[in-house]
């Protein structure tokens, strides 16, 4: 007993160091403040870029999607607080059979379906929203193997971690010192292994053909002094009619990858677009971010080691050598990704408009920046005025109409014409 406090007190004290760390590096790589000291104040106002019926329609769209959202967080609390808080993983699992390795692979095949078909409903919903609105483009059978193949990839790599902290916690009793290691290189490893493994189960992703607007934006990115071998576009339009760009991975597996129906824009906002990914690339976001991501990984697992002693008699397991430790470990795991997200939301928001800065100031052109954002916005159907509830939850960027109030901070500073 005297031990285990002594262990307790060591991860304790590994847990506020490596807070303090996180902090740190947040606070270092997190752009808190955009535009120069001084930049003219714009008051984001939807009216003054979008008509009553825009308006109202992403009002009418926010309003429908709520509440199937907030009823699949709700769930996906409630289901984890079971996991943590009761025996009932512990009893389903204890039915398993196999080696131990075996029952930690079935165990988290068996909570994620269960998981999975509670949220399934709420799914279907949501894509029927989806389709209402024009949105969606998928039929039922592409809508439902997209899910399964989430769900696989999910227990897959939740699989792997658990194997390895059950094996860990078989064998040292300080196991949450190589599994904090083995988390964050985990994350480290899944930003170069993700976009060239995973990501091709869900989209076909092709070079860009040749022409004027490839020549362009490769042009622009050797301008800004950004290395980039090529440009991706990914067949997005069997799915979504939304439009979006992305960067991801870094090193040898970063890449820029355009949605085909953002194609459909001009060429201007394409570019204007791609200048905003440039800057995500410019300032090392993946880096940091996944720098970040394994940091909070490693500082889970210590927080799962400080946890687990005092929840696992509520959820009716010895120890984490156990097998059935599974559903506490994936319930906690899931609470933990749902405040963390609140956090790392609060950084992405400011990471997006020092992205968009870097797009201003790479076209120099406001006007089609403003053009790109409306197009975003009524396209998407985005929330043109969303409340403090779903902006601290889910909003992993500014609003329209505060990316558009920036561009005009932007023009009044840089003495270019307001749009």
């Amino acid at each position: 007993m005297r031990r285990e406090g002594r262990d307790r007190r060591v991860a304790g004290a590994a847990l506020v160091l490596l807070g303090l760390v996180i902090l740190a590096v947040a606070a270092f790589s997190t752009p808190w403040r955009v535009l120069a000291a001084g930049a003219p104040a714009v008051a984001p106002d939807p009216a003054r870029d979008f008509s009553a019926a825009q308006i109202a329609r992403a009002q009418a769209f926010d309003a429908a999607t709520s509440l199937p959202g907030y009823l699949s967080l709700g769930l996906t609390v409630l289901f984890a607080g079971l996991l943590v808080f009761t025996p009932f993983a512990a009893r389903v699992l204890g039915a398993l059979r196999g080696p131990w390795p075996v029952r930690v692979v079935l165990g988290v095949a068996v909570l994620t379906a269960i998981v999975e078909a509670v949220r399934w409903p709420l799914g279907m919903w949501f894509e029927t929203i989806m389709r209402d609105y024009g949105l969606s483009t998928q039929d039922w059978a592409s809508w439902s193997s997209d899910r399964l193949k989430n769900m696989g990839v999910s227990v897959l790599l939740l699989s792997i971690m658990l194997i390895a902290v059950v094996a860990l916690a078989r064998r040292l009793r300080r196991w949450w010192i190589p599994a904090a290691a083995g988390a964050f290189a985990l994350t480290i490893g899944m930003s170069y292994v993700y976009p060239v493994v995973f990501e091709p189960l869900f989209n076909d992703f092709t070079s860009m053909r040749q022409g004027t607007l490839r020549s362009d934006l490769l042009a622009m990115a050797e301008r800004d002094g950004v290395p980039v071998e090529d440009v991706l576009v990914a067949d997005a339009s069997r799915r979504t009619t939304a439009l979006n760009a992305y960067v991801s991975g870094f090193g040898a597996t970063r890449r820029i990858v355009v949605y085909d129906t953002l194609l459909k824009a001009p060429e201007s906002e394409v570019e204007l677009v791609v200048a905003h990914e440039l800057g995500h690339a410019d300032h090392a976001d993946v880096f940091y971010g996944t720098i970040l991501g394994a940091l909070l990984a490693g500082f889970g697992a210590i927080g799962l080691f400080l946890l687990l002693g005092p929840l696992r008699r509520r959820a009716g397991v010895a120890s984490v050598a156990d097998p059935r430790a599974v559903g506490v470990l994936m319930g906690l795991m899931t609470l933990a990704s749902v405040v963390s997200d609140v956090g790392q939301n609060t950084i992405t928001r400011h990471v997006e408009a020092r992205a968009d800065v870097h797009a201003l100031d790479l076209t120099r052109d406001p006007a089609t920046f403003v053009a790109m954002q409306k197009r975003l916005a009524i396209t998407n159907i985005s929330d043109l005025s969303p409340d403090a509830v779903e902006y601290v939850l889910y909003a992993s960027h500014p609003s329209s109409p505060e990316r558009i109030a920036m561009a005009r901070s932007w023009a009044r500073l840089n003495g270019a014409p307001e749009p």
